[in-house]
């Protein structure tokens, strides 16, 4: 990931990386947010602040491993929220969305679309893997 080429107006204007939030809860379960995990590395390799504070999850969703790519979309519909004070923070900012693990792009999207109404002016995404989605082909 942090090998990964950008164009050079992104390397010039991107302004912080912000990790996919998880539901309390789940965080709880795990012990620790893998996108956040990775953004850290990659905001120290790129020497790019990390803002953990200005997205987060306003309601637990179910997992997104066995859902169609239509129920991932619903699933995470208004997930997020803009924090209390991101608009100042994220206002013209090139944000870097971070997340482990892209299938549908629906968590990414709908994260996105908190930050972009929040004030963000770009959004770029980067993603450690990609997962198959249901109407991938696996043969020849």
């Amino acid at each position: 990931m942090a090998r990964l080429s950008w164009p050079a107006d992104v390397i010039a204007e991107r302004t912080a990386l912000v990790a996919i939030p998880l539901a309390r809860v789940r965080e709880r379960e795990r012990g620790f947010n893998q996108s956040a995990l990775l953004a850290t590395e990659l905001g120290k390799f790129w020497r790019v602040p990390v803002w953990s504070g200005v997205v987060e999850r306003g309601r637990a969703t179910q997992t997104q491993t066995r859902l169609t790519p239509t129920e991932r979309s619903s699933n995470v519909a208004g997930a997020f929220r803009a924090t209390e004070g991101a608009r100042a923070t994220l206002r013209g900012a090139h944000i870097i969305l971070v997340d482990d693990v892209i299938t549908t792009g629906s968590t990414l999207n709908a994260c996105a679309e908190t930050l972009f109404t929040a004030g963000a002016r770009i959004l770029s995404y980067v993603t450690f893997g990609r997962a198959p989605a249901s109407g991938d082909r696996t043969g020849p």
